[in-house]
């Protein structure tokens, strides 16, 4: 293959619509109807349950993390108070997108709009994104969610643990959109009629975060930025270090998530903090099954996927090498291998929309 071009405005946009890659019918896992109809409910209970425990939590680290502030002593305290934040609401703004956390669509909505700005994402823009990046799953100039880009840049990576070319990066689209209205990339997957909510949105968090810095600049200290920005920085390890695990040396510009999502396990605290989205094959798979029951679909389906890694750990073992395998070779990447129970990948289809076939 050429080099990829990420953009949505490029050639590889337009030869996946060429090639029928865009909008593609993807392989799933057959599941009787009325499994998978149960595996669909959704309950108010368990995500209030859920929230609750994550706003609890927030509220108690922040507040011995400002009552022992400036000591050493609060830093354990902004460290947890950072993760809920900068990680855990990035999990929970995923699975409010999709409308599924809570039965009451409301609270969705509200939950949706509070971390979408604690992640600095336009409410928007990024319904529309995910809905994209679903349809379109790693596929190279279609998808406008792709974290690992090939060859991959390790320092940009690296960087992100700790919030900075991603945090950069927002607070320019929204300064971007707050003034000079929906950037033209955005008007590709966002329809016309949201344009003035997406304008609206970006102008609404730019006023919050200024009022923040002009009361850190009226106290002479950071710590209102602590609380409200900062730890967009300080907290992004865990949802960087798990969403790298989602499709990072898998193949893109295929149409089975088999091939390009990964399935973990992980301890019960990333689980909390990651909202199950470590059942990552089965979430691209049904993404209408909520977080809760992902667990269940796991169990239903597992006979036809790729043998999930036993931990983040194996996980990265796994993934590290492939990116810098591809570093030189930018077509490589993991095949996962499949269990005789599983219906086989369809090659054809595979090797001809990769271009070249990666062992």
């Amino acid at each position: 293959m050429p080099k990829r071009d990420y953009s949505l405005l490029g050639a590889d946009a337009r030869r996946a619509v060429e090639i029928g890659l865009a909008t593609a019918e993807w392989y799933h896992t057959d599941v009787p109807r009325k499994e998978m109809k149960a595996l669909m409910q959704r309950s108010d209970a368990q995500a209030i349950r859920d929230t609750e425990l994550l706003f609890g939590a927030m509220i108690l680290f922040v507040g011995l993390g400002i009552a022992l502030w400036p000591s050493w002593w609060s830093a354990p305290f902004w460290l947890a108070y950072g993760v809920l934040y900068g990680s855990a609401m990035d999990s929970r703004w995923h699975e409010c997108s999709h409308g599924t956390a809570f039965r009451t669509p409301w609270m969705n909505n509200v939950l949706y709009e509070i971390a979408s700005f604690c992640m600095m994402r336009n409410s928007a823009t990024w319904r529309w994104s995910h809905a994209r990046h679903h349809t379109d799953t790693y596929i190279v100039g279609r998808d406008p969610e792709i974290a690992v880009m090939r060859p991959p840049v390790f320092f940009k990576l690296i960087g992100n643990f700790f919030g900075i070319f991603d945090a950069w990066t927002a607070m320019n689209r929204m300064l971007y959109s707050a003034f000079l209205g929906v950037h033209p990339e955005e008007k590709t997957f966002v329809p016309e009629s949201e344009w003035p909510k997406v304008v609206r949105v970006a102008r609404i968090s730019t006023v919050i975060y200024l009022a923040t810095i002009a009361l850190a600049l009226a106290m002479g200290s950071i710590l209102p930025l602590m609380v409200i920005g900062l730890p967009r920085l300080y907290g992004a390890w865990h949802h960087v270090m798990t969403g790298l695990l989602q499709h990072g040396g898998l193949a893109d510009n295929v149409t089975d998530h088999r091939l390009n999502s990964r399935t973990v396990y992980m301890n019960p605290v990333s689980r909390f903090i990651y909202w199950n989205m470590n059942y990552h094959v089965e979430h691209h798979m049904f993404p209408m099954v909520p977080y809760h029951a992902l667990p269940k679909l796991h169990a239903a389906i597992r006979h036809d996927l790729p043998a999930p890694n036993r931990s983040i750990r194996e996980g990265f073992a796994e993934m590290w090498p492939a990116l810098v395998r591809q570093l030189k070779y930018d077509d490589y990447f993991i095949k996962r291998e499949l269990p005789p129970t599983a219906k086989p990948y369809r090659e054809d289809f595979h090797t001809a929309a990769l271009g070249t076939a990666a062992e």
